[in-house]
C-alpha cells in the first residue's frame, strides 16, 4: 500500500498523539504541557504549525480522543462516520505545496489553521486514505493483552501486531518461551 510521504508521516503523528492518552497508557498525561506538544510536532516535522498557545494543548487533547475513536470503531461504517466528521469539522482546505525540498504534494489545512485543526485535517485525511483503500484493519490496537496503545501496520504482509516489538512483542515471546519451558 503506497500512501505517500505526507500520509505516512500523518499516520505516525496520529499514533503518537493517541498514545499520549493516560487512558491508553495507564500512566500520567503524555501531553502535560506546551513544551511536550512542541516536541511532538517537531519530532513529526509538522509543517507550518504556527505559534503555540495554551488553548492548543486542550484542543489537541480533544482531537486525541476523536482520533482514538477511529481505531476503536466497531465497524467500517462507524469509522467512516468518525473520519468524515473529523475532516468536516477541520474545514479541510486542500492546496498544493512544495516545502522543505519535497516535491509538490497536497496539504489539507488552511495556512491560518490553529494546530488542532491543522492536525485534524492532515491526520483525518490520512485515516481516510487508509479506510478508502479498504485497509481499515491496518488501524489496530497492540496485541499484547496488557497494552492499549494503537498502531498503524504499514508492513507489506500486514504482520505488525505490537506497538513496539522490542517491548510488548518481546515480553510476550519471552513469556511464551518460559511457559513452554515449564511444561517441557
Amino acid at each position: 500500500m503506497d500512501l505517500g510521504h505526507d500520509t505516512v508521516c500523518a499516520l505516525g503523528t496520529v499514533v503518537d498523539i493517541v498514545n499520549t492518552s493516560p487512558r491508553i497508557t495507564g500512566e500520567a498525561e503524555g501531553l502535560p504541557d506546551l513544551a511536550t506538544l512542541a516536541q511532538l510536532i517537531e519530532r513529526h516535522a509538522v509543517s507550518e504549525p504556527g505559534p503555540l498557545v495554551e488553548d492548543d494543548l486542550a484542543s489537541v487533547r480533544r482531537l486525541r480522543d476523536r482520533l482514538h475513536a477511529v481505531f476503536a470503531a466497531a465497524d467500517q461504517p462507524s469509522a467512516v462516520h468518525l473520519v468524515n466528521d473529523l475532516i468536516s469539522d477541520a474545514r479541510t482546505t486542500p492546496r498544493l505545496t512544495d516545502h522543505d525540498g519535497w516535491p509538490l504534494h497536497v496539504h489539507y489545512h488552511s495556512p491560518e489553521a490553529r494546530l488542532a485543526e491543522h492536525l485534524a485535517a492532515d491526520c483525518g485525511m490520512a485515516l481516510a486514505f487508509v479506510i478508502a483503500a479498504g485497509e481499515r484493519q491496518r488501524l489496530a490496537t497492540c496485541a499484547a493483552p496488557d497494552c492499549e496503545r494503537v498502531l498503524v501496520d504499514l508492513s507489506r504482509n500486514r504482520s505488525k501486531r505490537y506497538c513496539d516489538a522490542r517491548t510488548c512483542g518481546n515480553r510476550l515471546h519471552v513469556a511464551a518461551y518460559r511457559a513452554r519451558q515449564k511444561t517441557g
